[in-house]
């Protein structure tokens, strides 16, 4: 007769299932976090003169502080999708700068904020173009500092303190994986490396029947979580229609404006969403636009910033064909900006075809 078995194997061969499976797990854990911290998804070691890595995320907020880091750049553009079609490369021609397109898709104010804070601090600043949108005039934007998007407010601080385990997640080993690939010549850059990307349709696709239904219908479609508030979006945030209330977020662009170096071109410009988008005459929200264009217009000029408006109704403003719904104009738009901020910065004079108006001047 065979021996019978010591009653403790089982319990035994569990013990060694289980240390095998911590062992390993382990093992992997350290193994991912080497790999994100070799890959550097969030460019943590990014610095003048140790360029960042691709851009291979499109959660912008994770991804834009290393571009900042780098040192690539001397000036930038902060906004939300309103300003992403503006070319960093026609934006050099324009200023004599090395730009970089840092606006982020439905960008809160305080998120803007703290973007360009990072920047700020990095050194030496040549331009700066705060592209201003209605959530700068909310009543409600010191409470609503941020969205659903995730936002680490950590890779904002100076040093991004502890960043080497404050980037280990999921999201992260995904991010670093792509970056993997594009090494190995597999995946091309999500964005390019001075942030800018055209998020809009093909042109040769633009539907103005489409286009017209959007704009007058409502709705952001060209970002899957929307852009920007609607039309209504400044009743929305002051239901009780009160069009003289406080807009705390004009503060912080006034301490942005302080914070550039004098010798620097500043811009504030409102930005040209269609006019079905924008406030009418004599109603809450075209009061309450007017009002914060009127702080806006003298903050620029306590801080010798050139601030121009166009979110004015225009012969581009009115137009439907020149826009993909109520909020983002078409690329060619996009490039007539460009060239109106230039001139409006040269002359302080307002465009005499009505694309926009100076309201403050140096």
């Amino acid at each position: 007769m065979p021996a019978p078995a010591p009653a403790f194997a089982p319990a035994a061969a569990w013990r060694r299932f289980a240390l095998t499976f911590a062992g390993l797990a382990v093992l992997l854990g350290l193994g991912a976090v080497g790999f994100i911290a070799a890959m550097d998804p969030y460019g943590l070691r990014a610095a003048p003169g140790r360029a960042p890595g691709p851009i291979m995320d499109l959660n912008q907020r994770f991804m834009y502080p290393q571009i900042v880091r780098g040192g690539a750049y001397d000036a930038a553009v902060f906004g939300t999708s309103t300003a992403r079609l503006l070319d960093p490369r026609d934006l050099d021609a324009a200023f004599g700068a090395r730009f970089a397109n840092l606006a982020m898709n439905a960008a809160t104010p305080f998120e803007q904020r703290e973007l360009a804070r990072l920047f700020l601090r990095q050194g030496a600043v040549r331009a700066v173009i705060f592209a201003l949108d209605s959530t700068w005039c909310a009543a409600d934007a010191d409470r609503h500092r941020l969205t659903f998007r995730p936002f680490p407010p950590w890779l904002y601080e100076p040093g991004a303190p502890l960043g080497l385990v404050r980037q280990v997640n999921w999201q992260s080993l995904g991010t670093a994986a792509r970056v993997a690939l594009h090494r190995l010549g597999h995946a091309p850059d999500r964005i390019r490396r001075d942030g800018y990307a055209v998020f809009t349709p093909p042109e040769a696709s633009y539907d103005p029947v489409r286009a017209a239904a959007h704009i007058h219908g409502g709705g952001n479609p060209l970002l899957e979580d929307g852009a920007l508030p609607g039309p209504g979006a400044l009743l929305a945030a002051d239901p009780a229609g009160e069009a003289g209330a406080a807009m705390p977020a004009l503060a912080w662009l006034e301490a942005l404006l302080a914070a550039v170096p004098p010798e620097a071109v500043t811009l504030a410009a409102f930005m040209p969403v269609h006019a079905a988008a924008q406030g009418q005459p004599g109603t809450p929200q075209g009061t309450r636009e007017a009002a914060c264009k009127a702080q806006v217009a003298e903050i620029g000029r306590r801080h010798g910033t050139t601030v121009v408006d166009f979110r004015i109704p225009s012969p581009v403003t009115t137009a439907d064909v020149n826009y993909w719904d109520a909020l983002h104009y078409r690329l060619p738009v996009a490039a007539r900006i460009v060239a109106s901020l230039r001139a409006a910065r040269a002359t302080g004079l307002d465009d005499p075809d009505g694309f926009y108006r100076v309201l403050a001047h140096p």
